[in-house]
C-alpha cells in the first residue's frame, strides 16, 4: 500500500497578487517546519495547493495535528493514492464515496500533469457514471448535480501517483505565520488575552508575550506557571516565542501609595503597557495587543479603554473587542488554552482592588493621578526585574530555556527610551 498523501489547499492567499510568491514561501516553510521528525517523502505545490508526500512509518494522526495548527490552510484532505490508470482510478473513488451518504454528487479533476492521457472533462464523466451505475446497482437513490453538491468525489493528476479523495477538513485559515509583522501580547494568564494571541498570529503575526505577576501568592498559585503554559501552548502556531515575566507587586504598591483609590487598576494597566512597550521596541515589534472585549469589567468601558490607551505611544490591538465570553471559552477550548486558563493562580490586577473603581475616566484625569509618581523609574524597575523565558518548537515538541535576567541593568534605560 502506498503511503498517505495529504493534499493542502490555501484560499485567501490567492489575493495577494505580485506578493503571493512571498507568501506561499512561508506557508510552505510552515510545513516544512510543522512536520520535522514526521518521514516525508517531499512537499510539492503543483497548482493551487500544496502536497504533502508521507514517508513509510509516517504517523498520519501525529500529521494531522500538526496541519490543524498551521495558519494560512483553508482546507485539507488525506488522498487515496492511485495507480495511472482509469480502472483503478474508479475503483478508489468507489471506496472514497461508497461509506458517505449522499442525495447529489459531483466528481471534480485537476490535471496539473498533462502527460496523463485522459482530460479533466473526461476523467470526471468516466468516473462520475461508474459512481452512478455502481450506486444505483447497490438501489442508493443518487444523482448527479454539478452545482453544490452534497458531496464530491476530488481527483488530482500529478507527477506521481493519481490522488483521490472527498473528505475535506477545514484547516486553521487565516495568513501564514510571521507574514504580518511583530508585536507584542500582554498574556494575562485568564482565557482573553490567549485567544487575542491567537486570533493574531492566524493573522501572520509574530507574537512576543509580556506577563505581570504579584510575589504575594500563596505556594504553587503563581501566576507563572500558567503564563509558561499558555506561551508553550501557542508557540506551535509561530514556532518560536518569548515570555517576559515582570514582577508587579512593589510597582502597584506605590501606585497605592500616590494614586486615587477608584483609578488604581486604570494606573496599573497604563504602567503594563508603559513595561511591554519597553520591550516591544527591544524586539522591534510595531504594536501591543490585549485580551480586553468591550464593557466585559469596569476596567473595559468605552471611556477606560480609552483613557487606559493615552498613556501608549504604540497601537493598542484588542482583536476580542467586540467579542462575549461564551464566544471566547469556545475558542479557549478549542487551541487548548481553556485548562490551563482554568488552573488556580494569583492573578495581580486585583490586588488592591479599589471599593468603587472608576467606570468613565478620561485621559487627563489619570495624567492627574500620576502627577505624584515617578513614571520613568517605575519602567525602569519593570524591565530591570523582568526574566526572560524563550520557547521553541522542533520536531513535534516546544523546548523552553531556563528564565534569565532580561536586561544587565546598565541597558535598562536605554531599553525604555
Amino acid at each position: 500500500m502506498s503511503n498517505p498523501v495529504i493534499v493542502v489547499h490555501y484560499h485567501e492567499l490567492w489575493l495577494k497578487g505580485r506578493n503571493r510568491r512571498f507568501f506561499l514561501g512561508k506557508l510552505f516553510t510552515a510545513l516544512r517546519q510543522s512536520f520535522q521528525g514526521i518521514p516525508v517523502e517531499r512537499i510539492e505545490q503543483p497548482g493551487d495547493r500544496f502536497i504533502v508526500r508521507l514517508g513509510d512509518g509516517a504517523p498520519l494522526d501525529e500529521a494531522i495535528k500538526r496541519l490543524e495548527r498551521i495558519p494560512g490552510v483553508a482546507y485539507y484532505a488525506v488522498a487515496r493514492p492511485v495507480e495511472r490508470n482509469m480502472e483503478a482510478l474508479c475503483a478508489a473513488a468507489w471506496d472514497e464515496i461508497e461509506p458517505v451518504r449522499f442525495e447529489a454528487f459531483a466528481v471534480r479533476a485537476k490535471r496539473s500533469d498533462k502527460t496523463f492521457p485522459h482530460s479533466t472533462m473526461e476523467i470526471e464523466s468516466v468516473v462520475g457514471r461508474s459512481l452512478l451505475d455502481k450506486l444505483r446497482e447497490r438501489g442508493r437513490d443518487v444523482h448527479v448535480r454539478l452545482k453544490d453538491p452534497d458531496v464530491t468525489c476530488h481527483i488530482e493528476v500529478t507527477p506521481g501517483p493519481l490522488l483521490v479523495y472527498a473528505r475535506k477538513i477545514p484547516g486553521m485559515g487565516g495568513l501564514p505565520a510571521n507574514t504580518a509583522g511583530r508585536m507584542t501580547c500582554l498574556l494575562s494568564g485568564g482565557y482573553d488575552s490567549a485567544v487575542a494571541a491567537y486570533h493574531m498570529m492566524k493573522r501572520g503575526a509574530h507574537l512576543s508575550f509580556v506577563h505581570f505577576y504579584g510575589t504575594g501568592a500563596q505556594p504553587g498559585e503563581s501566576s507563572l506557571h500558567v503564563a509558561s503554559g499558555l506561551a508553550r501552548t501557542l508557540t506551535p502556531y509561530q514556532f518560536r516565542a518569548k515570555l517576559y515575566r515582570v514582577p508587579f507587586e512593589a510597582i502597584q504598591r506605590e501606585i497605592v501609595r500616590a494614586a486615587p483609590e477608584g483609578v488604581r487598576i486604570l494606573l496599573y494597566r497604563r504602567m503594563m503597557l508603559r513595561i511591554a512597550e519597553a520591550f516591544a521596541r527591544r524586539d522591534r515589534a510595531l504594536a501591543l495587543v490585549t485580551g480586553d472585549s468591550l464593557g466585559q469589567v469596569a476596567s473595559q468601558t468605552l471611556r477606560n479603554l480609552v483613557a487606559v490607551d493615552a498613556a501608549a505611544r504604540m497601537p493598542v490591538f484588542r482583536p476580542l473587542i467586540g467579542t462575549d465570553k461564551m464566544e471566547i471559552i469556545a475558542t479557549a477550548k478549542k487551541i487548548g488554552t481553556y485548562e490551563i486558563s482554568s488552573e488556580p493562580f494569583h492573578d495581580c490586577c486585583p490586588v488592591f482592588m479599589p471599593r468603587t473603581p472608576e467606570l468613565s475616566a478620561r485621559p487627563q484625569e489619570l495624567d492627574e493621578a500620576e502627577a505624584n509618581l515617578d513614571v520613568a523609574s517605575l519602567i525602569t524597575q519593570g524591565v530591570q526585574g523582568a526574566t526572560l523565558e524563550k520557547f521553541a518548537f522542533t520536531g513535534g515538541r516546544v523546548e523552553a530555556t531556563e528564565p534569565k535576567s532580561v536586561l544587565p541593568a546598565d541597558q535598562s534605560h536605554a531599553a525604555i527610551a
